[in-house]
């Protein structure tokens, strides 16, 4: 497994196994890898010749006061679990070599920017779609490998890649989560022990609002009164949205019908967590 912070070099090695004709799969990270994470690369790994995981805490997707420096960065423990996972190149970039100093292109996706997480995090998903579409350029990837849990994001670079269009095939893989429910996060490492059961609320309300539609319930917004009555039981949770939404064009739905989103985002503590159900 070789360590590649070079984007050209990076860009090499990817024209190299093409002209193989040898798979690339791909499975863009910002570290601190989690069982999530190790399960999209197994999946990238059955279905490719060759596999790239990227590692990047992208500075453009974090707001003035979130948290991009403390989040964790521990590239040797990711390192070793992509070797065991059989991962070939790990690109490591530079926010220098990302963003030079005269950097001035950005993508945006209108409209399924602005929904849901995109009202609470301005800017957020201008660089998440930007560093998306630089990073399909450099590795090049034949598939691309998201998970649900960031269900917003994979609307999002879905349709970056049919707008754009891209040759790489776009793969969303099932939310992972833990035997009591909480989704897998990175970010699951900042909350203390009281604050980690407080966090299942977010699985608690999304099974309770599942029971309800299995019950006949229909109307959006008693099913969300419901979720928000839960979590507000739990002390150190406070709500930024719960939402019932097109599972496509996320926009906001009076009665669950077709395919549709439940998501929500929940601050446990100083931790801010999200979680959704596909209907």
């Amino acid at each position: 497994m070789k360590i590649v912070r070079s984007i050209r070099l990076m860009t090499e090695i990817s024209r190299g196994e093409k002209s193989k004709g040898r798979s690339i799969g791909f499975v863009p990270t910002m570290g601190a890898l989690h069982e999530g994470h190790l399960s999209l690369i197994r999946s990238a790994g059955k279905e490719n010749n060759f596999l790239v995981v990227s590692i990047f805490v992208n500075p453009t997707q974090f707001g003035k006061n979130e948290d991009f420096k403390r989040y964790p960065r521990v590239l040797e423990k990711d390192a070793l679990l992509c070797k065991r996972a059989g991962v070939d190149v790990i690109f490591y970039p530079t926010a220098k070599d990302m963003y030079p100093s005269e950097y001035k292109t950005y993508v945006e996706v209108e409209d399924l920017s602005q929904a849901l997480c995109g009202k609470f995090r301005p800017g957020h998903f201008r660089g998440v779609a930007t560093v998306v579409t630089k990073l399909l350029n450099i590795v090049s990837p034949d598939w691309a490998y998201f998970g649900q849990k960031d269900a917003q994001q994979a609307v999002i670079i879905r349709k970056i890649v049919t707008d754009l269009n891209m040759s790489v095939k776009v793969e969303i893989m099932p939310t992972l989560r833990e035997k009591d429910g909480l989704a897998l996060s990175s970010r699951n490492l900042y909350l203390n022990q009281e604050e980690r059961k407080d966090a299942l609320g977010l699985s608690q309300s999304l099974k309770l609002a599942k029971d309800l539609i299995r019950q006949g319930k229909t109307d959006s917004s008693a099913i969300i009164n419901s979720m928000r009555k839960l979590i507000r039981a739990k002390k150190s949770a406070r709500i930024d949205y719960i939402a019932i939404v097109d599972a496509q064009n996320l926009k906001p739905l009076k009665k669950v019908s077709g395919k549709s989103l439940i998501a929500l985002a929940v601050w446990i503590g100083k931790t801010r967590l999200i979680d959704n159900l596909k209907i």
